[in-house]
């Protein structure tokens, strides 16, 4: 079986050379809300006009089009398929690839799939994590993933920001910040939902990992504005995006809490400890954490490069990378890094075979920018008692972003249902599939509940990828809002 990747290569091939010939634009289909969208079916003049591609188009959105380039029917043939990008003023394209959910798509609920970095691919989350197929072979063949979450949602996978992974610019502008990133994709969901309006009513999860921590906050937030102010003053053409949940795996969202709380992870706090508690490599740490968290704090009251850049440098050369100084991987202790990988894992090879998995010019610019330091979780509690939830997994062999320090800022964050939160107790649960005894569950809230946070044992900074039965069985729970255990 040809490479699943090689193929994704193919895909977008086709996509470029369509992105070619944009000009030569015939009007192709029906308009969209109320004639404010329209679709266009523009020929491929490089293959003779054998080979097309739509455009989606919206007033409200002058700067933005939707170019869908192709059906594909690569790693998941048993369903629907759409692949193509946002083209933002010419110069910017993002890269998407939507699967139809295998079981009742029409009655599936609508998610979104976003990796960290930033500037990694979420080609990352498909092919190695929790998408519909697994990369297999060193890159030869794919496999079937029978533990995707598509089995149970139409998913979206976006490459985002600009020049991550299969997403580029033609014109050499960049975007660094959580702000300008969160306008692009509100406009990649709307004219999605505009040309396939029969995803528009579902409830849609937007699912983010690692830096994902902070896109998930400040994504929602933004839709959650634009929902509102849609409400109040309701504008021709433009629609509600049903937004139900955020869902952030092993996500860096309070880092003034997260680092302070790498001594007590690494130093005893951890399943698997990399040093002794008692040793000089703790003592250097707990010495060390008191000025990282002091930066952060200046970085929260005053956000800016001047004072966040100093609490970046800091605290992630200091505390972060010490686990260098072990053979660990450091997104998952269980385990020897596989110094032969970019990311400790020869399955991140056989992906970056066709592009690079991680831009770490685009990772650079946000960390620039100040970006790293901010306090997204202050962007939740609005949501949450607004009534969206939050459900929060973090595997618990991952140093990078540790289950400890996701678990603190829940505790510590403040909303409607904080009280029932702070008393709920973590009690395990066991999968339905084979009956595993997956990890932890604090919840408050009915059924799978409205802030919920999950360890998840023996899974690390790819919870999905090391715990696929697992993983999926919250994602389960979580979207049909059922209880993790009986009361």
């Amino acid at each position: 079986m040809k490479s699943a990747i090689t193929k994704a290569t193919a895909l977008i091939a086709i996509a470029f050379c369509a992105g070619q010939s944009a000009q030569a634009s015939t009007p192709y289909q029906a308009t969209f809300g109320a004639g404010l969208s329209t679709t266009s079916k523009i020929a491929d003049g490089r293959s003779n006009g054998s080979r097309s591609y739509e455009l989606v188009a919206h007033p409200e959105f002058s700067q933005h089009n939707l170019r869908i380039t192709a059906d594909p029917s690569l790693c998941d043939p048993s369903v629907k398929q759409h692949s193509g990008y946002l083209d933002i003023s010419d110069g910017r394209h993002l890269w998407f690839w939507f699967f139809e959910a295998r079981e009742s798509p029409q009655d599936a609920p609508l998610m979104m799939w976003l990796n960290g970095g930033p500037g990694c691919t979420s080609s990352m989350g498909l092919f190695f994590e929790m998408g519909p197929c697994t990369i297999a072979d060193e890159g030869e063949s794919s496999v079937p993933n029978h533990y995707s979450w598509n089995k149970h949602a139409n998913l979206i996978f976006l490459d985002s920001p600009i020049n991550t992974g299969f997403s580029y610019s033609s014109d050499g502008s960049k975007v660094d910040t959580l702000s300008d990133m969160t306008v692009d994709l509100y406009a990649f969901l709307t004219l999605f939902l505009t040309r396939y309006p029969e995803y528009a009513s579902a409830p849609f999860h937007l699912a983010a990992e690692s830096w994902g921590g902070h896109y998930a906050p400040n994504i929602g937030s933004y839709i959650h504005k634009k929902n509102k102010e849609l409400a109040f003053a309701p504008r021709a053409g433009l629609q509600h995006i049903n937004l139900a949940s955020l869902i952030i795996v092993n996500g860096l969202t309070d880092p003034l809490v997260q680092f302070g709380s790498i001594p007590e992870y690494g130093c005893g706090g951890a399943p698997y400890p990399p040093w002794d508690p008692s040793g000089s490599e703790c003592a250097t740490l707990k010495r060390k954490a008191p000025l990282c968290t002091s930066l952060i704090e200046s970085c929260y009251r005053f956000p800016s490069k001047a004072t966040c850049n100093p609490a970046t440098n800091y605290c992630w050369y200091e505390l972060l990378t010490t686990i260098t100084t072990t053979d660990r991987n450091p997104y998952d202790l269980r385990v020897a890094c596989d110094a032969n990988s970019s990311t400790c894992y020869p399955e991140s090879n056989w992906i970056e075979r066709e592009f690079t998995m991680c831009n770490m010019t685009t990772n650079g610019r946000f960390y620039e920018q100040g970006q790293a330091m901010r306090n997204s979780a202050a962007l939740l509690p609005e949501l949450i008692n607004d009534g969206i939830r939050l459900l929060v997994m973090a595997g618990d062999t991952d140093w990078i972003c540790n289950y400890m320090g996701v678990q603190h800022w829940m505790q510590k964050l403040e909303h409607n249902y904080h009280s029932e939160f702070a008393i709920a107790p973590a009690r395990r649960w066991k999968t339905a599939k084979s009956g595993l005894v997956g990890g932890e569950v604090r919840s408050a809230g009915p059924g799978a509940g409205n802030v919920t946070f999950v360890q998840v044992y023996d899974a690390g900074h790819m919870a999905p990828h090391d715990q696929p039965e697992v993983t999926e069985d919250v994602i389960v729970h979580w979207l049909k809002n059922l209880p993790f255990y009986k009361h």
